[in-house]
């Protein structure tokens, strides 16, 4: 490793090509701690579905305890299936793109929203998502970063733990204004558009939001919740496809 003494054998568990490769294999190596774990859980569940059975007087206790401890033995494997899953857009085993186009469509096609996936300003900037929909119009890029990395707003500036988040949130806030600008030309209707950032791993805090520097950050689930929950018409269904044609014919695909 960088850094790192030729003199002193390094840990095995330090060498590897990133940060991704290493978390992996921390993973597979921890397996059988969690594996006792769950063992201990599904015991104390079995403990408590033999009382449960003597409490309201079942004939069938060892079928209770049975019962309770698979249950339990089964929410917590789910439980950590479910945070090493969280790290799939991360580690590169998903794309977060897909992730967030599928949801954009299964909660928005049937409301008037259009979706436009890798679109840019001919050799310029580009984005993930463009949504125009009668509410307004939204781009929207993925990003990843570590599981432990913490996510926060703090006096209307962001930050990706110690790290300032201007450097993400500057690009696409100019994006959208570019967009915007486009848009408005082209078409002769005022637009405006507001960025967002799906966040596919990362700690955001509760409620799966944060907003600051002129974008919202948010869990990918949330994206199509937050753009259905503005109130009122901006756009009519004909500048709807006014729009969302423009944006076709104009905006280059990546």
């Amino acid at each position: 490793m960088p850094g790192g003494s030729i003199y002193v054998q390094q840990d095995e568990k330090y060498t590897g090509s990133s940060p991704q490769w290493w978390y992996e294999k921390f993973w597979r190596e921890d397996a059988p701690n969690r594996r006792r774990s769950r063992y201990v859980k599904a015991g104390v569940g079995a403990v408590a579905g033999v009382l449960l059975a003597l409490r309201f007087g079942s004939e069938y206790m060892l079928l209770w305890g049975a019962v309770t401890a698979g249950l339990v033995a089964a929410v917590d494997w789910y439980i950590d299936w479910r945070s090493f899953r969280a790290t799939a857009v991360w580690r590169g085993a998903r794309r977060g793109e897909l992730i967030t186009g599928r949801l954009l469509r299964r909660q928005l096609a049937r409301r008037g929203y259009q979706v436009l996936d890798g679109r840019a300003i001919r050799d310029q900037a580009s984005i993930d998502h463009l949504v125009i929909g009668p509410t307004g119009i939204w781009v929207i890029d993925n990003e990843s970063w570590s599981p432990d990395t913490e996510i926060g707003c703090y006096n209307g500036r962001l930050f990706f733990s110690e790290k300032y988040g201007t450097k993400w949130a500057k690009p696409l806030v100019d994006t959208a204004e570019a967009f915007a600008e486009l848009l408005t030309r082209e078409t002769g209707i005022e637009v405006t558009i507001s960025p967002m950032l799906a966040v596919h791993c990362g700690l955001l805090p509760r409620g799966g939001v944060v907003v600051g520097e002129g974008l919202a950050l948010l869990k990918p689930r949330l994206v199509a919740r937050r753009i259905k929950a503005v109130e009122g018409v901006v756009f009519t269904d004909e500048q709807v496809e006014l729009l969302a044609r423009t944006a076709a014919r104009e905006l280059q695909k990546v």
